[in-house]
């Protein structure tokens, strides 16, 4: 049994003639650090807060360490939660913020005092102890917050977009962090985000929700390959995935500019010998550009002229037009082109996907 367990679990608001929560059936291992991830007012945070009791549960069972929860106060779900916005009490130090909820359980003063310099050390904190928030930075006024939370000792942590009010350079700091705290601890964590590289860099595995909807659950890299539909291909990865529309027809791939490619057997197995008008999709770094990949695709050389470029330093974007739309190749630093340039490129036979026009379903990916 899995330490938390979704069953058919649902999220219908009064007035509402549907559910935002569509029977949600997912299983989340005891000490997995997993992601919900997508676009805004997909409710990954509703589906939290139901985690948490802040929000009722309207159809399903979720079950913690065994037990049905649908019914128990948040207090006693055995739940420490860690909020966007810090919550920190404005007028009092570091310390009493992160001891503030232990007095309210009446532990021990010396206990207290146990707990919270364990959490101050282990989070770094030792001289700002008798700060208050407002002489502190975003990413200490975070720790803290994450200090409150670990000191309670629960088995699972809720974390609703933590790091999202902090610039770029703290989060990439936060968020090695988190995941070095989530280590020590061997909690459960379930964190909830937009940001597509937090999901990819710290989750051993990652939710993708669309409208109330589950679209896929795995590991990063399964769905950076494997993407069971458009939606999930074209949210995981930057730059996003090259789509085009195409028609195909006896083993040859027609773009709308009039382009042509000729499918290797292996994609036409996968294809399971569908043809007619899809959408095709591969992403930026599977269009090669050097010398051993043109020769070996050469019957299928493509050919464009550059439109816009992104130095990035170790990698480059190249942005070109190409089947009736923009498409954009990553590349080596060693593979800069400039404005105006011609180049010439092949797409890798085994990294081609083709999804259908209307529902968006893998048809590579397809069983």
């Amino acid at each position: 049994m899995s330490y938390i367990e979704f069953k058919n679990v649902c999220k219908k608001y009064p007035g509402s003639d549907k559910n935002t929560v569509e029977n949600l059936n997912l299983n989340i291992e005891e000490k997995e650090l997993i992601a919900f991830v997508g676009p805004s007012g997909c409710v990954k945070s509703t589906t939290l807060r139901m985690m948490a009791g802040f929000e009722e549960i309207t159809g399903g069972e979720l079950y913690i360490g065994g037990k049905k929860m649908n019914d128990v106060a948040p207090r006693d779900r055995g739940i420490a939660m860690v909020f966007q916005n810090y919550a920190l009490y404005p007028h009092m130090t570091v310390e009493k913020n992160i001891g503030y909820g232990l007095k309210n359980m009446k532990m021990p003063a010396d206990k207290i005092k146990e707990k919270v310099d364990w959490a101050i050390k282990l989070l770094g904190l030792e001289e700002y102890r008798y700060r208050k928030p407002k002489n502190l930075s975003g990413g200490q006024r975070q720790r803290v917050a994450l200090g409150r939370a670990i000191v309670k000792n629960q088995k699972v942590f809720l974390m609703d977009e933590p790091l999202s009010n902090l610039d770029a350079k703290l989060r990439v700091s936060m968020r090695t962090e988190i995941s070095k705290l989530h280590r020590q601890l061997g909690a459960t964590t379930i964190y909830v985000t937009h940001d597509q590289v937090e999901a990819m860099t710290m989750a051993d595995r990652i939710v993708i929700m669309k409208d109330g909807v589950v679209q896929q659950v795995g590991r990063p890299m399964e769905l950076y390959d494997h993407p069971v539909n458009q939606f999930v291909a074209g949210f995981i990865g930057s730059p996003q995935m090259n789509f085009f529309d195409v028609t195909v027809e006896n083993g040859i791939v027609k773009f709308q500019d009039g382009n042509t490619l000729k499918l290797s057997e292996g994609t036409l197995k996968k294809l399971g010998g569908r043809q007619g008008e899809m959408i095709m999709g591969i992403r930026g770094e599977d269009l090669k550009m050097d010398e051993q990949n043109l020769e070996l695709g050469k019957e299928n050389k493509q050919s464009a002229v550059i439109t816009d470029t992104e130095v990035m330093g170790n990698e480059n974007n190249l942005y070109f037009e190409f089947g009736g739309t923009q498409a954009v190749a990553r590349v080596s630093k060693y593979e800069i082109s400039q404005i105006g340039d011609k180049i010439e490129f092949v797409f890798m036979p085994s990294k081609i996907h083709f999804f259908d026009k209307e529902t968006g379903v893998n048809y590579t990916e397809a069983e």
